[in-house]
């Protein structure tokens, strides 16, 4: 049974809540959509799980959201859960489309000079033939230099908004070293946690080397997709809300509420 609370556009989901600058670049181009973000964070991390485990999780999310939202549109805000499990989700929940996050590696492909890219992503999208796949196909003439970094990541999830700018800074100091000692002169941030201290990456590396994201090209597929419509009954607008699935350390309630009052969204609590 579908029960529907209001009209929801688009449905955000991540492994945790590091893909959130999704969801505000979309409503900087489209201010009037409604939005809900759903994070995984009973089940972070994402990128230390095995594909099965990464597809199951994915799918027991999507389920709950549809049941609860039944969203014109499910924005997988997260490269891991995209490589992984995108596919499947398409074949168990035709009725919905998918619009998934994948590494910027062939932007990169076009404006590198040394022809070696960096990759920061999770050790799960690393290993993932998807990935390699990207490289042989739109950069096939660059070396991908990958850096699975899971405590960067877990410093996003947990930390990244108590912590001082010299902590930030300190954080992203070794994957920047790893990648300006490999030659690389762009770096693609292929996990959404990462978009959070993209400022701070950039500022670390220098004007040597180019981060760049997927922001712009995932918002304008979503909004593409949103106006083919799926005829889904309209119903009032929901205002837009962080939900999570679990709090994995006792101050992540408060975290997670002050990271919502800095980004201007409700807190919705745990998805059950």
């Amino acid at each position: 049974m579908i029960i529907m609370l209001g009209m929801v556009n688009f449905a955000f989901l991540d492994s945790g809540t590091g893909g959130l600058p999704y969801l505000t670049y979309l409503k900087k181009k489209n201010p009037s959509a409604s939005c809900i973000y759903i994070g995984d964070t009973k089940h972070f991390p994402y990128g230390e799980k095995t594909e099965a485990q990464i597809i199951e999780n994915a799918c027991g999310c999507v389920e709950k959201i549809i049941a609860r939202w039944n969203p014109h549109t499910v924005v997988i805000a997260c490269n891991t859960i995209s490589v992984t499990a995108l596919e499947e989700l398409r074949c168990r929940f035709p009725d919905t489309p998918f619009v998934g996050t994948v590494p910027a590696i062939k932007p990169a492909g076009l404006i590198s000079k040394t022809r070696r890219i960096g990759l920061l992503a999770t050790n799960a999208t690393v290993r993932h033939p998807y990935t390699a796949g990207l490289c042989s196909r739109f950069a096939p003439d660059c070396r991908l230099v990958s850096r699975g970094d899971p405590e960067l990541i877990s410093f996003i999830e947990h930390r990244f908004f108590s912590a001082t700018e010299s902590e930030r800074i300190a954080a992203v100091r070794p994957a920047v070293d790893f990648f300006r000692e490999n030659g690389c002169d762009v770096i693609v941030l292929a996990c959404t946690h990462f978009l959070n201290m993209a400022d701070y990456i950039q500022a670390y590396a220098g004007s040597a080397i180019q981060v760049i994201d997927s922001r712009e090209g995932v918002a304008s597929h979503a909004l593409s997709v949103e106006k083919t419509g799926a005829g889904k009954t309209p119903c009032e607008p929901e205002e837009s809300a962080l939900y999570v699935t679990g709090f994995s350390v006792s101050n992540d309630s408060c975290e997670y509420e002050t990271f919502c009052r800095r980004n201007n969204i409700k807190f919705g609590g745990i998805l059950q």
